[in-house]
């Protein structure tokens, strides 16, 4: 096996040649500039997406699911700034359970764990994303790294 040492414009020349391929595989239509209509609703799908809690990672041109109830969907990408936000949301769902449960609102109660569930989901979500994990690699001992010699 030899050895072959890759170079920024070399990968860029591939990465361009691959791209080329692949274009030419599609329809040439698919590769049109969009009219400044199908570019303005491009941009305001990004805009929609930002949300008090964090942003939602749903594709473009699709609509959302959940009926905009984000913290039960998975496409919710809490910002770690928000967590005060979202432990209170979380505490007055527990509330609102609770109500419900003492009145014997039975179905607000089965939605209102959905919603908690997902509240304690994204909680989980921002409490590893904020943990910081140390990996001890270990110190090699002295007789690993010097040669003995007799």
């Amino acid at each position: 096996m030899g050895y072959n040492a890759i170079y920024p414009a070399d990968a860029i020349e591939a990465h361009r040649a691959f791209i080329a391929r692949r274009r030419s595989l599609r329809p040439s239509e698919e590769y049109r500039t969009p009219t400044n209509e199908e570019w303005d609703a491009f941009l305001a799908h990004f805009e929609k997406r930002k949300l008090p809690l964090g942003t939602c990672a749903r594709a473009f041109g699709t609509s959302c699911i959940h009926e905009h109830a984000c913290v039960r969907c998975s496409l919710l990408r809490p910002e770690p700034s928000q967590r005060d936000r979202l432990i209170e949301i979380r505490d007055n769902l527990l509330d609102r359970i609770a109500e419900a449960q003492r009145e014997g609102w039975l179905g607000e109660v089965e939605g209102l764990e959905i919603s908690l569930a997902g509240a304690e989901d994204k909680l989980t979500q921002l409490d590893a994303a904020l943990k910081r994990s140390v990996i001890h690699m270990g110190l090699p001992a002295f007789g690993e790294i010097a040669a003995r010699a007799t």
